[in-house]
């Protein structure tokens, strides 16, 4: 008897919203260890329910039509529908592992804790599970919206505090200006091709092609939302502000996988809707997303060595690793894209991690500044050695699969573009070095001791209840988890080689097509591809992490490394904390983005 893959399909968001509407009708009768037991379940079951789809699918993509509304040869698809695949389902257990390290990590985080915050997250789990399904470019923006107001609600927890409320205030309005502009691409596109859905989308503009400067307007437009999602520069600024201040767990998720499902977002817009139209203008598309990956990777690096408290390092080091996925992305190729997925996969499990040894000391010490926090972590020097393991990973190491990703990365450029080797190189140096850094301080109590001035306040706001001089279990299995997780699975070359495989049948869009639009049935070709090793590129990264962090302890050459930073600090002035600010930044970076785009295309 055939396995019934088709029952299972809405599942992964059917259970934990219904979980969600369960506990906010009786969480206020359900003692706190039961809700914890209850939405640590939700997240398991999920991750099992997106493995149980992705194994289903392993040949051929499966196409979910809700009410039944499955289109054949004759009619165009006006139904909702679903397109899973070993990418999508992949992915949404992805986000289920996530929250479920999110959710063991504040098994004693707050101190006063009630059924609202295990609602919003399976909601926010939901959320991005739909978002990863959705074959519709409608109902992506729903769930992406759905999943917006989860995040700035979870960001806002600690509504007590001013600093929570100013950052989930920068990220609910520069989301949801960036979400009008995705709704009104969406409106140009249904207007000019009548219908919602991927395939039928892309059917109808390579059948009707519209001229270069509707397309590109059209393609920023709807793709605006996602990138603001995804921080890409100009649309940043909100970033650090929410994780520097949203609690722990929230971060967790905001680094691990929020901004990775942006880009994810991109990418399906741009293979499943445009690329067949846009293939004269292929070029045009590739410089402008390499030029906004190298900015943001450029530009988030050298914040995040900045840094001295960790939460704002950490969030500066997401936006310079969402530059280099981007540029990933941009080269539009399936051994790239097949990069951009691993390492997006392996990038979001290294910062759950290191947010998870934020959390820890701040339950610890009350502080997350490397100034004050200077030599006291000595009683819990092993988080320190995860932290510095986990850098390894920042800097493109083997076996990280951030090491197998840049390889994959570097062939997809065919020896073109030698500068994105360098960009790699830098940007992991400069992440991975900031976290070393951080860690030899606070932890070994290496280098200076700063002026008081240069640190932040001595105590922050600790949310944590219990004995806070030891450290919680389940907190430090958390953390060790998400770094096997990262590490283990790309040991084996079959886990990296179905990458390629499914990233190729991706951008080989005639297989959900053939599945929406009522085809010739086609099946998953294998594509093996492992490209030759090259250790050098990840080598140079960590011997330049190395003599950063070296420069900065050492009080001998401390003085001229410092004048060199002090030089970009004056870029931080930009970083204004004003609402106002950034949705000027993020309305000139439309204009500048869809313009390049446009001078390209004539």
């Amino acid at each position: 008897m055939e396995f019934p893959w088709r029952d299972v399909a809405p599942l992964p968001v059917v259970v934990p919203l219904g979980m969600a509407a369960v506990l906010a009708g009786l969480g206020n009768y359900i003692p706190r260890r039961a809700l914890d037991i209850a939405a640590l379940l939700t997240s398991v079951g999920t991750v099992a329910l997106s493995l149980i789809l992705a194994a289903g699918t392993v040949h051929a993509p499966l196409i979910y039509w809700f009410g039944g509304w499955k289109p054949d040869a004759r009619h165009f698809p006006i139904g909702i529908g679903w397109v899973i695949d070993p990418i999508s389902a992949g992915l949404a257990a992805f986000v289920a592992l996530q929250v479920t390290l999110a959710l063991l990590f504040s098994w004693k985080w707050f101190r006063v804790v009630k059924s609202l915050y295990h609602v919003l997250m399976l909601v926010f789990l939901g959320a991005m599970c739909g978002l990863c399904l959705s074959g519709d470019i409608f109902n992506l923006f729903v769930w992406f919206e759905l999943m917006t107001a989860a995040g700035v609600a979870l960001c806002g927890y600690k509504c007590h505090e001013e600093g929570p409320l100013q950052g989930a205030l920068n990220f609910a309005v520069s989301n949801s200006i960036g979400a009008y502009v995705t709704l009104v691409g969406i409106g140009f596109i249904y207007a000019f091709t009548g219908s919602l859905n991927f395939a039928g989308i892309a059917a109808a503009l390579a059948a009707r092609p519209p001229p270069p400067l509707f397309l590109a307007c059209v393609l920023v437009f709807v793709c605006a939302g996602f990138l603001v999602k995804s921080a890409v520069f100009p649309f940043h600024f909100w970033l650090a502000d929410a994780h520097a201040v949203a609690p722990t767990p929230v971060s967790v998720l905001f680094s691990g996988i929020m901004v990775e499902l942006g880009l994810y977002a991109v990418a399906r817009i741009y293979f499943g809707m445009f690329a067949p139209v846009f293939t004269p203008h292929v070029e045009a598309v590739r410089v402008l997303l390499l030029a906004g990956g190298a900015a943001t990777a450029l530009l988030g690096a050298m914040e995040c060595f900045l840094q001295h408290h960790l939460k704002r390092l950490l969030a500066f080091s997401t936006i310079s690793h969402v530059g280099l996925m981007l540029i990933a992305l941009a080269l539009l190729s399936p051994a790239a894209l097949a990069g951009f997925l691993l390492y997006a996969f392996a990038h979001g499990l290294i910062k759950a991690c290191l947010f998870i040894c934020a959390g820890i000391l701040l339950h610890r010490f009350g502080s997350l500044d490397e100034h004050v926090l200077h030599g006291q972590g000595a009683s819990i020097r092993g988080i320190g050695v995860l932290m510095v393991v986990a850098a390894l990973g920042l800097m493109a190491l083997p076996p990280y699969g951030t090491f197998f990703a840049s390889n994959l990365v570097d062939y997809a450029r065919h020896s073109e573009r030698e500068w994105i080797q360098g960009v790699y190189i830098f940007c992991g140096a400069l992440t991975g070095g900031a976290v070393v850094r951080f860690a030899l301080r606070a932890f070994f109590g290496l280098g200076l001791k700063a002026p008081v001035a240069q640190a932040t306040p001595q105590h922050e706001a600790r949310e944590t209840r219990g004995d806070y001089d030891r450290v919680p279990i389940p907190m430090a299995l958390a953390g060790g988890l998400a770094l096997a997780l990262g590490v283990l699975p790309v040991a084996l070359p079959a886990y990296r080689a179905a990458f390629h495989t499914y990233a190729a049948a991706l951008i080989g869009t005639h297989l959900f097509s053939a599945a929406v639009l009522g085809g010739p049935p086609a099946s998953i070709a294998p594509s093996p591809l492992l490209p030759k090793l090259d250790y050098w590129p990840s080598l140079t990264s960590l011997a330049f992490a190395l003599v950063l962090v070296w420069s900065v302890l050492v009080p001998v050459v401390r003085r001229g490394t410092h004048a060199v930073f002090e030089t970009w600090r004056r870029f931080q002035h930009f970083q204004t904390g004003r609402v106002g600010d950034y949705v000027a930044w993020l309305v000139a970076g439309l204009a500048a983005w869809a313009a390049l785009l446009a001078v390209q295309m004539r």
